[in-house]
């Protein structure tokens, strides 16, 4: 066996990032930039009132109440073409361009109109709800760096920028094959020795959380033949993941069946608790993550493995899931040679310190118990006992 370490360097070192794409602004959210965005013009272009009010010359304000003489209005979308002078103003909305001669804007509530005679009640000096040109940015500013994931206020900032296309990183093509007799689909009949195969959609959602693109092969059932049919469906994939098969048992055939189609293997079997029969290698140029069966297995090999690699495909930094320590709650035995993950309840005192409470249950097949995890506790390697108010190390779960 090797160690999570060194399992986690060999499929980083095995896993490229993939080519871009390219696609509208308006289909970008989640998607990982491939370049630099720059933008395509000044944004205001021009001076612009940030109220609606009155423009006028702050030197006009010296002596309030003031009274000055209205010559026109600048709609916002439209220009007021004439200078303001001395002793006037200019009605003007949110948006619109400044006039020239003009250099400040008093807001509505502080006036008073009657006819064209503007009463100014409050002094105002030179900039005052103006923004000038470029306050927001200027053509040819990089605003967004590759290898950053666009959220939704990013989208309207591109399109801000005049930015109608972008340059992303194409989203991994991921198939995922369940393996075993005892597998059924949510909804179809169930016999006495079957269990539902949870751990094929479990993936799909978390492939697509992580912006990829999961392809469902199926169940393939206990048998070379059964195996080899549907592996035939990952050969345009990027990845494929395979789930159960990976031991050493009678009816564990994964490696067995990628044998027969070229599979380089890279390692079998990880020191670490869950998830110990974990196989990664290549089939000619897609690369082949096999995860244990036992649900929590899946669970917590995929928030370790599958994610980093997902992240290196589309071009951003692997290691990113989040990690923490916390004070435990409780008293934790010594751990043995393999590298444990502890599925934990997590909340905070009032003075914000984390406290983790493992469960006292950690069989991998509790689904219902990962489900509501915050983290998992991580007891290294031959980890000496524990006492209530140690710090230990986390990683959440519960943040993407």
């Amino acid at each position: 066996m090797i160690s999570v370490a060194e399992a986690l360097d060999k499929i980083l070192c095995g896993i490229e990032t993939l080519s871009s794409e390219t696609v509208s602004v308006a289909d970008a959210v989640g998607r990982i930039l491939a370049e630099d965005v720059s933008a395509r013009l000044t944004q205001p272009p021009l001076a612009v009132s940030a109220m609606d009010g009155y423009a006028v010359r702050a030197c006009d304000l010296r002596t309030i109440p003031a009274v000055l003489n209205c010559i026109g209005a600048a709609p916002a979308g439209g220009t007021f073409e004439a200078a303001v002078t001395e002793g006037e103003c200019v009605r003007i909305f949110t948006g619109a361009p400044i006039p020239a001669g003009a250099d400040a804007v008093v807001m509505q509530e502080d006036t008073a109109r009657e006819g064209d005679r503007v009463l100014i009640k409050e002094p105002y000096a030179p900039g005052k709800f103006v923004r000038p040109a470029g306050l927001d940015f200027t053509a040819g500013k990089v605003l967004l760096r590759s290898g950053h994931r666009l959220s939704s206020r990013d989208i309207g900032l591109c399109a801000a920028m005049n930015l109608p296309w972008l340059r992303v990183v194409r989203r991994p093509r991921v198939a995922i094959l369940a393996t075993g007799d005892e597998l059924v689909m949510p909804g179809d009949p169930l016999g006495p020795s079957q269990i539902i195969s949870s751990n094929s959609l479990a993936l799909a959602a978390f492939v697509r959380e992580l912006g990829g693109d999961p392809l469902d092969l199926g169940i393939a059932r206990d048998s070379l033949e059964a195996l080899d049919s549907l592996l035939a469906g990952a050969e345009r994939a990027d990845l494929l993941v395979t789930l159960g098969g990976a031991s050493v048992g009678d009816h564990d055939l994964v490696v067995k069946g990628l044998t027969e189609r070229g599979f380089n293997l890279g390692f079998h079997k990880v020191a670490m608790r869950p998830g110990k029969p974990l196989i990664f290698g290549h089939v000619g140029n897609t690369a082949v993550l096999g995860l244990p069966g036992n649900p929590v297995s899946a669970g917590v090999t995929s928030v370790l493995f599958l994610k980093p690699a997902l992240e290196k495909m589309q071009g951003l930094p692997p290691g990113t899931t989040p990690r923490e320590t916390a004070v435990l709650g409780c008293d934790l035995p010594e751990n043995d040679r393999r590298q444990d993950y502890l599925r934990a309840d997590l909340y905070r005192e009032r003075d914000g310190t984390p406290i983790v409470n493992p469960f006292d249950k950690q069989d991998s097949a509790m689904l219902a118990l990962f489900a509501r995890a915050d983290c998992l506790v991580v007891r290294p390697p031959f980890a000496q006992p524990a006492k209530a108010g140690d710090r230990v190390e986390i990683i959440l779960l519960n943040n993407g």
